[in-house]
This record gives structure tokens, C-alpha cells and sequence, in this order.
């Protein structure tokens, strides 16, 4: 079992920078695909990052690309989301996520056995 808990949301400015962070418990964590995922008001949760459990292979989603950087520590065991340049469209409840293997699509939401409880993350205009 694995247990997420995110923190570092926050409200920021249009332009500013946030790094978020997801410490997991469980001592298979090095070996599990890690994935940040957002839900905005309304809107359906989508993909924002994902990261292989060797580092190898990182994807992102269009709107993010070259803001957002997924990065990981397996030795403290956490997964972080530096964003930087935010806008009042990155606004959402963001879930770390990880799953037992890398199979189906990084961007699949259902491929995903464990979910954090989400942090707020708020950019004003």
C-alpha cells in the first residue's frame, strides 16, 4: 500500500513560480510511474506530468510544457512539480498519483492505483 500526501500549493501571482511536493509512504515507491494531475473548478481532472520510476522518460501535457518541470528524490521518497511562469488558467486542486506499473498511457488517469488528497494551487490576474 502507498500512501501521497501533497503540499506547497498556495496563491500566487500571474507569472509567479510554486513548487509543489508529494512525500509517499510505502517502500515500493522507487519502483512506481509518478504523475501529477489537475481539476480545475468544473472541469474534469486532467494530466499535467508524469515521470518514470528510473527518470528516464518524463511527458507533459501541451499546456504545461516548458513551465512545469517533474522531478523526483527516490531516497526521501517524494515527487515534486516545480511550476514556474503561472497563469489564472493553472488554477486547480493538483493530485500526485502513482501506479504499480507503466503500463497504458502515462496520461490515463484510470492506469493510476493511488491518489494524494490534492493542494489548492490559485493564480490571480
Amino acid at each position: 500500500q502507498v500512501q501521497l500526501v501533497e503540499s506547497g500549493g498556495g496563491l500566487v501571482q500571474a507569472g509567479g513560480s510554486l513548487r509543489l511536493s508529494c512525500v509517499a509512504s510505502g517502500r515500493t515507491f522507487n519502483t512506481y510511474p509518478m504523475a501529477w494531475f489537475r481539476q480545475g473548478p468544473g472541469k474534469e481532472r486532467e494530466f499535467v506530468a508524469a515521470r518514470s520510476w528510473s527518470g528516464l522518460s518524463t511527458y507533459y501535457a501541451d499546456s504545461v510544457k516548458g513551465r512545469f518541470t517533474i522531478s523526483r528524490d527516490n531516497a526521501k521518497n517524494t515527487v515534486y512539480l516545480q511550476m514556474n511562469s503561472l497563469k489564472p488558467e493553472d488554477t486547480a486542486v493538483y493530485y500526485c498519483a502513482a501506479r504499480r506499473t507503466g503500463v497504458g498511457g502515462p496520461a490515463a488517469v484510470e492506469t493510476y492505483d493511488y491518489w494524494g488528497q490534492g493542494t489548492q494551487v490559485t493564480v490571480s490576474s
